[in-house]
């Protein structure tokens, strides 16, 4: 089963433009990523640029409407991401726990949707787009 984890850091939603980790957090966090890694269970791993570099397209009405970063009403902001391959939920949560995170910071862990997860009639679109479908998970 493949799982996000997804690294919400406090204060991260108000970080200005490109605000940085320090050294010593990045090294921490790529002897964890290293770790992800040597067990197999790694699949991709993204960091991101604050909120405020970003942009947010919505479509009230219909139509698309853009609006630039930051985002004053934000509580929470995402950092980055983990993509994870792992038996169980649990599995999961237990490679989350294991996270050199900071105090401010929070992991979400959500599991990603497979094509059996969804009705038939659903299965049925999708097989319509073979190129566009996931790449099947290794457990």
């Amino acid at each position: 089963m493949r799982f996000m984890m997804l690294m919400i850091p406090g204060g991260y939603e108000s970080a200005a433009p490109g605000q940085m980790p320090s050294a010593e957090h990045v090294a921490a966090m790529m002897a964890y990523n290293a770790e992800l890694q040597k067990a197999g269970v790694l699949l991709s791993l993204e960091g991101l640029h604050p909120p405020a570099t970003g942009a947010r397209v919505s479509f009230a009405g219909g139509q698309a409407q853009v609006r630039h970063g930051p985002f004053p009403e934000t509580r929470e902001a995402l950092g980055g991401f983990w993509m994870i391959d792992v038996a169980s939920q649990d599995e999961a949560i237990a490679w989350a726990r294991r996270c050199p995170a900071s105090g401010n910071e929070v992991i979400e862990v959500r599991r990603v949707q497979e094509m059996e997860d969804f009705p038939a009639d659903v299965q049925e679109v999708v097989a319509g787009f073979p190129d566009l479908q996931a790449v099947p998970p290794t457990h």
